[in-house]
Formats: C-alpha cells, structure tokens, sequence
C-alpha cells in the first residue's frame, strides 16, 4: 500500500482547546535562551509554549511521540519531521488571559522525495482572546513509513544549498546547541521525540550522526534577532522553511537583514539549514 492508501479516508475534525497564557512558560524560555524577557504581547512564535499535550505514558511509540494522535497519519512506522510553517499575528497574545485554539487539517499531500514515499501534512491553528482572532499558525510536517529494520537514510549525507556566511550582517547571533538546550526546549514544548536527548536511539534507530535540534528551535532562534535588535519594532508574520537538520555540537551562525526581512541558519561552511522572512 501507499502511503496515499492509507489515509484516503482520513479526516479528522476541528479541535478546540483552552489556555491561560501565563508568564511562567515565556520566563523559562528566555532563561533557555539566554535572552531578554517575552514583555507584552507574546512574541511569534512563543505560542508554541502553551495548549501542551501530555498523553499517557503509555500511549507512546517507540519514538517518543504518541503511538496514536487526532493528527497523527495512520500510516505503518511513522516517522515526523518539522518542514516548515507561516503564521501572523493581529494583535498577538496577551499575558495572564485566557485563550482558545482551534487547529483544523487543512492538506495532506504524498510526495516523492529522495528517501522514497512522503506524506506532508498541514494543520491551521487559530488562537482568540475574548472572541477576538488574535494569531493564525500553520504548520507543515512531513511523514514517511520506515519499517524498524532498515531505519531513515543518514540525515547528513544529503548535500543542501550553500548559502555564504554573511559576516557583514546587521543581525548576527552564533551558537551551539548543546543536549541540555535541546532538553529544556522539549520539555517546555512536551515533546518526547528521543531524537533530541536519547542519543542511542537517535544514532542506532535513526541513524542521525548525533542528538536533533528542534525545527521549532530553529524558528525560534530566528525570530529571536529582530527581538533583541530591534525591540521597539513588534513581529506580525513569519514564514520560515527547515531546509536540513541542524545537530548537538555544531556551530551554527544566525543572521538577519531588517531592510530585507531575511533570516538564515547556517553552519560554519556557510550552508543553509534554516530560512525565514519575517514582518
């Protein structure tokens, strides 16, 4: 069966959910960056940070991940990765109020890419406060079936596009993730995806030459640049693209341009992992 087959009949309906969007959650994340308090009103895309889910530990996979979810593909030995997403805020979130999110499926679309059958799904979550629309979030992820005994292709044998360090960028932020980063950021985002801190699994099973930084931590550290260069200039939109994985250990530069909107990670050859455009 193709992956097609398996979700031909799948449509899972709309989900709402409700919040309190409270200070904790942004303090801590700004103590994980190391950067300037959230201030009012949350920044994009702190969201990420609130409306958790915590199944049962017994409804994990193997893979950290829920064996079953209401947006999870029913397709055999899933494997997810975090492709990308757009997002724009009306008024943004404001803290210590109540929210209410409704997340829809909106595509799913199989493709064929270099490691075979993929499936990319798309889920639209919408944020209100007070009945007002205050944030719109769509997030693309891709799916492929990987039967346990073979594993995903080595993540860093895919060559990708070279973009140049620009060290004449008027937005720059270098770094390197390390495990207890990566542990911090998935317990404040709840997620359990043994790629990002159980470095057996994710080198044996996987087979990634080391420990996953979060696509989300890389949107994330992008949208960080205007916030600590230009804070008296709010983010009303972000598209950003995850273009090849990033890992513990290796350096990596952020840079931005405020004349253009563009935001890249690269690593230490210049290679582009990450991109966004922001307003």
């Amino acid at each position: 069966m193709t992956l097609s087959d398996y979700v031909r009949d799948w449509r899972p309906g709309v989900v709402t959910s409700e919040d309190i969007i409270s200070p904790g959650p942004a303090a801590a994340l700004a103590a994980v960056l190391d950067a300037p308090p959230s201030g009012e009103p949350l920044p994009l895309p702190w969201q990420w940070l609130y409306f958790l889910e915590w199944p049962a530990q017994a409804r994990l996979g193997i893979d950290g991940h829920p064996a079953e979810g209401h947006f999870l593909p029913p397709i055999p030995h899933r494997r997810r990765m975090f492709a990308g997403g757009r997002m724009r805020a009306r008024r943004g979130l404001e803290m210590g109020r109540p929210a209410v999110r409704t997340a829809e499926l909106t595509a799913v679309t199989p493709k064929e890419g270099r490691s075979g059958e993929m499936l990319f799904v798309t889920v639209r979550y919408e944020y209100r406060q007070g009945g007002e629309l205050r944030l719109v979030d769509e997030q693309d992820l891709v799916y492929r079936s990987d039967p346990p005994s073979q594993g995903s292709a080595p993540a860093a044998a895919v060559a990708g596009e070279t973009a140049g360090a620009d060290d004449g960028a008027a937005w720059r932020l270098s770094m390197t993730a390390t495990p207890p980063l990566l542990f911090r950021f998935s317990a404040l985002t709840a997620n359990a995806h043994r790629i990002h801190y159980d470095l057996p699994y994710c080198t044996d099973v996987e087979r990634y030459p080391g420990l996953v930084v979060h696509g989300p931590l890389l949107a994330v550290l992008m949208a960080e640049l205007p916030r600590r260069y230009a804070p008296g200039r709010r983010i009303t939109g972000l598209v950003y693209r995850l273009r090849r994985p990033v890992f513990a250990g290796e350096p990596i530069v952020i840079t931005g341009s405020p004349e253009s909107g563009q935001l890249t990670v690269q690593d230490a050859a210049g290679q582009l992992r990450a991109e966004a455009h922001f307003t």
